[in-house]
């Protein structure tokens, strides 16, 4: 979710576009909720009511220091696990019938500084996680597209989805692996798309052709929802996975 015309979207219309879908569990990645860049206790508190049942983070999830309180106090605002600092990787919500699910939230390595490799500690995160809910969802905020599909691949028959972030487009390969889990390569932006991954496209052109430091700014046309809808059993195993695009007046 992108900036202003993306927490607009999400304010205005999560709640009826869970209904209509009949979502009973909604996870909304709000790493660049505050302009892009980083979430703030208030956006954090305004997300999950308008309908976030678990907000995760990413790469700029320091960037606003004020959400430092909320992720050591809270259960359902959660940081990648790899990150380490404060707060958790791990969150474990009812869903509206009473269900746990359980939320991992993890950063990929290529490309991106990280601490502690992915690969390293998903095992003991996902058995943590399955020992307190038969449905875990990851959401994986990697740059490689390779990367993604390997954690994937790496979980299939272990985790409900493992869905990537951090990308901004939405991938066309919404599915459901052999072993049940269901995964994308990119969830895709709740924003503008009428713009460079969110940016004023404007700007984000300028800094690519000079070099120069450009303060970049959210753009604000063509607003869509995206993410992805997943079913899935008792068990927590994944019977069908669809990406999902709205548009928003």
């Amino acid at each position: 979710m992108f900036g202003s015309p993306g927490r607009r979207a999400v304010e205005s219309h999560l709640p009826g576009l869970r209904e209509e879908l009949g979502a009973a569990f909604c996870i909304v990645n709000g790493e660049n909720a505050a302009d892009g860049v980083g979430l703030t206790a208030k956006l954090a508190a305004k997300l999950l009511a308008s309908g976030a049942d678990v907000v995760t983070l990413g790469n700029h999830v320091w960037r606003q220091r004020d959400l430092i309180p909320v992720l050591e106090s809270g259960d359902r605002v959660i940081r990648p696990a790899n990150l380490r600092g404060p707060g958790s990787g791990l969150a474990v919500a009812d869903a509206s019938d009473g269900t746990p699910v359980a939320v991992l939230n993890l950063q990929g390595s290529l490309f991106l500084d990280v601490p502690v490799h992915p690969f390293l500690m998903v095992d003991e995160l996902v058995e943590e996680a399955r020992s307190r809910a038969k449905i875990v969802v990851v959401d994986f905020h990697a740059e490689a597209t390779s990367e993604k599909v390997a954690l994937a691949r790496l979980l299939d028959g272990r985790v409900t989805a493992v869905i990537g972030t951090h990308t901004h487009v939405q991938t066309n390969d919404a599915r459901v692996q052999p072993g049940g889990t269901a995964a994308i390569t990119d969830a895709g932006m709740t924003g503008p798309h009428d713009s460079v991954i969110g940016v004023r496209a404007e700007l984000a052109i300028e800094r690519m052709r000079t070099g120069m430091p450009v303060r970049f700014h959210p753009a604000e046309g063509d607003v869509r929802i995206e993410g992805v809808l997943v079913e899935c059993d008792g068990e927590g195993r994944a019977t069908r996975c669809d990406a999902v695009r709205v548009p928003v007046p």
